[in-house]
């Protein structure tokens, strides 16, 4: 085989993005529940991101962290009200990119090791252990769990070891936030760009400022990485 091993990327690259608008109006909903201004609730929520992805702050304790720095006390049947329609979104709103799981098992049934690295909150894995593709998967790492993000070459190196591979056998698949693609490269692996047909017209949350700029090998969907195997 070409590779030993292929590791991907989760959102935007398994499964969809949030939607911008409605994550907003989500968020919007969450602070109506403990009384803190939209305005205010939203952007410190998108200004902790990296804290609900090393771990720092789970979705209640990142409620709770935004109400004390606005000066209010909500009661916790508030706080636990406005997670819970975190959760509920979240649920809903995370599902498989229409050939995730076709491609996935065809990879498993030629010998491929499967992996994936998330930069996530602690809510998610389990959210993703419901999906349909989660028991193909042989190494889940979800940044929240182990406190590191890409693209802390840590992440990836932790994943290579627990898919016992070298990292030149590895194929990274991703959509280049994070600065994802450049990681998997200083590790040796060998990233690969996914980008989405029309996605620049796709109303999506994401973390432009830290995407990779990439000049090298770009698919448009994850049907081509069958090619790229073989």
């Amino acid at each position: 085989m070409k590779y030993e091993a292929v590791i991907f990327d989760l959102f935007g690259t398994l499964v969809y993005k949030f939607p911008l608008q409605e994550h907003m109006h989500i968020l919007s909903k969450m602070a109506s529940v403990v009384s803190v201004p939209p305005e205010d609730f939203i952007r410190l929520w998108f200004d902790t991101f990296n804290e609900r992805g090393l771990g720092i702050f789970s979705i209640k304790t990142n409620i709770e962290h935004i109400c004390r720095k606005i000066g209010i006390k909500p009661e916790n049947d508030q706080i636990e009200l406005a997670a819970h329609i975190n959760l509920e979104y979240a649920v809903r709103t995370i599902n498989p990119l229409p050939d995730a799981p076709q491609v996935i098992s065809y990879l498993r049934s030629e010998g491929y090791k499967i992996g994936l690295i998330s930069n996530c909150s602690s809510s998610i894995p389990q959210i993703v252990n419901k999906l349909p593709f989660a028991p193909l998967i042989d190494v889940s790492v979800y940044s929240s769990l182990i406190g590191i993000q890409k693209p802390d070459p840590r992440i990836y190196q932790l994943a290579i070891k627990q898919l016992a591979v070298e990292p030149k056998d590895c194929l990274y698949i991703g959509d280049g936030d994070s600065q994802e693609l450049t990681g998997a490269s200083k590790v040796g692996m060998q990233p690969i760009l996914l980008r989405l047909l029309n996605e620049n017209g796709v109303d999506v949350h994401r973390v432009d400022t830290e995407r990779d700029v990439w000049d090298g090998p770009i698919i448009s969907s994850l049907r081509e990485i069958l090619t790229l195997v073989r």
